[in-house]
């Protein structure tokens, strides 16, 4: 008896399984549904339905003796209306069928701009941060800037130091010896010693 009870769930009924005479899979019905309602919307089957219908009465109104569907055309009529009870259903089957896939397709493309923005998002975040990281620290034309202002203001100071030097008597006695070299090997050092 153990054998024969293989479900894991305990919890889950269990359904009797019916053997029917007839076992359809219910994705190949669908498929042929398609088909059928696919080419029922189509000008081709428009156009051999109304060569039948008219080759149909012609036969039947033209006075052979073989008109099996006479005026009233009552077996024409049945056969629309029986073409419409197996169309209708079919046409609905396969509406049923796109709508469910229609449906997938909506829910994936929800997910996919639900991702979009959480990845557009982050991606500003991102980019806000940096734009952050990179307003704290020294652009290259910043540093050129403040580069060229710094040696602006040593040239001025360097000139003033050549003007007080060249205004400024200089006296050997108090300069050392390299001080002494470099002031006589200057032409402002040998004017200065000569005078």
């Amino acid at each position: 008896m153990a054998d024969s009870f293989a479900r894991t769930d305990l919890d889950t009924p269990v359904r009797a399984k019916r053997r029917s005479l007839l076992s359809m899979d219910g994705d190949a019905v669908g498929v042929a549904a398609e088909k059928v309602a696919r080419f029922l919307g189509t000008g081709k089957y428009l156009g051999w339905q109304t060569i039948i219908v008219v080759a149909w009465i012609l036969l039947n109104v033209g006075g052979m003796w073989w008109n099996w569907d006479p005026y009233p055309f009552i077996l024409l009529n049945l056969a629309f209306s029986t073409q419409a009870a197996y169309a209708a259903p079919l046409i609905l089957l396969a509406q049923n069928r796109q709508d469910d896939r229609d449906r997938v397709a909506l829910n994936e493309d929800r997910r996919r701009a639900a991702q979009t923005k959480a990845d557009t998002e982050f991606l500003a975040r991102e980019l806000a941060g940096v734009r952050i990281a990179l307003g704290e620290t020294v652009t290259r034309d910043y540093l050129r800037h403040e580069l060229e202002d710094l040696t602006t203001v040593l040239q001025r100071i360097e000139g003033r130091l050549d003007d007080a030097a060249a205004d400024a008597p200089v006296d050997l006695e108090y300069m050392g010896d390299d001080e002494r070299r470099a002031g006589l090997d200057s032409p402002s050092g040998q004017h200065n010693e000569s005078s």
